[in-house]
């Protein structure tokens, strides 16, 4: 296991420049044209309360929460290139450590009102660590708002093609064996771990989560006018986001 998370961290570490770079310049085209706005609106009003961004990268959508007004933003990323490039921008209410979010033990219980984790899970080799870590640290009736690769793009194998190079449909294979998927971004091979649906769900109520909404996001068509390279997010669901709850009031 130890092997494991070494090679994964050399990977983050590898691919770091290149994110932060992209980063500094708006952001990759799926969050800036499509995502950011599906996670802002799952988040609400979040002026005032104190936020844990598991996995924060170099602190981009931490620092979109600071300025809509939230008290505090506490990012936590394993890889330290990406929590020195937040820290360079980071202002009085947002903070960064670097940190395994498979293990919050630097947080108290009950310390947050709201937690995020923006495409993380699929990079955890256990992310149910990472679920109950987040149900523990909330408040209650806090909320987790959790954007991951959609099931069924885990699974996926890439598009059927043409021999012109038009895109017939996506090659969906292997669904049930979970596991590591690598695939190249940026240049640079990463590992995913996909997971089925049904074991996302398991991991989310057994913690003691419940589902308030389950969001498979798409872009709009003035989001696709700005951004026509986005039209693929019109005929598969590449992403989905969960809305949790920790406890039963309404």
């Amino acid at each position: 296991m130890a092997n494991r998370y070494e090679k994964l961290q050399r990977e983050w570490i590898e691919l770091a420049p290149h994110w932060i770079e992209v980063s500094r310049q708006g952001g990759d085209v799926v969050r800036k044209g499509m995502l950011d706005a599906f996670m802002l609106a799952a988040c609400g009003d979040v002026a005032g309360l104190r936020i844990l961004d598991c996995g924060c990268g170099e602190g981009r959508f931490c620092r979109m929460l600071a300025t809509k007004g939230a008290q505090y933003v506490f990012g936590v990323d394993n890889c330290p290139l990406m929590i020195e490039a937040a820290r360079e921008l980071q202002s009085d209410n947002d903070e960064y450590v670097v940190g395994d979010v498979q293990s919050l033990e630097l947080i108290e219980d009950g310390s947050f009102d709201l937690a995020v984790s923006y495409l993380n899970h699929c990079d955890l080799p256990d992310f149910e660590a990472n679920v109950h870590e987040v149900f523990r640290v909330l408040k209650d009736n806090g909320r987790f708002i959790a954007a991951n690769l959609h099931p069924m793009r885990s699974a996926g194998c890439g598009w059927c093609c043409t021999p012109d190079g038009t895109k017939q449909h996506v090659i969906l294979d292997n669904y049930f064996a979970e596991g590591e998927r690598n695939f190249k971004m940026m240049g640079i091979e990463v590992t995913n771990f996909h997971r089925t649906l049904s074991s996302y769900m398991r991991a989310f109520l057994s913690a003691g989560f419940r589902l308030e909404d389950l969001i498979e996001p798409t872009v709009t068509p003035e989001a696709l006018d700005l951004y026509p390279e986005l039209d693929d997010e019109l005929r598969v669901p590449n992403f989905i986001i969960y809305v949790l709850r920790k406890g039963n009031q309404l």
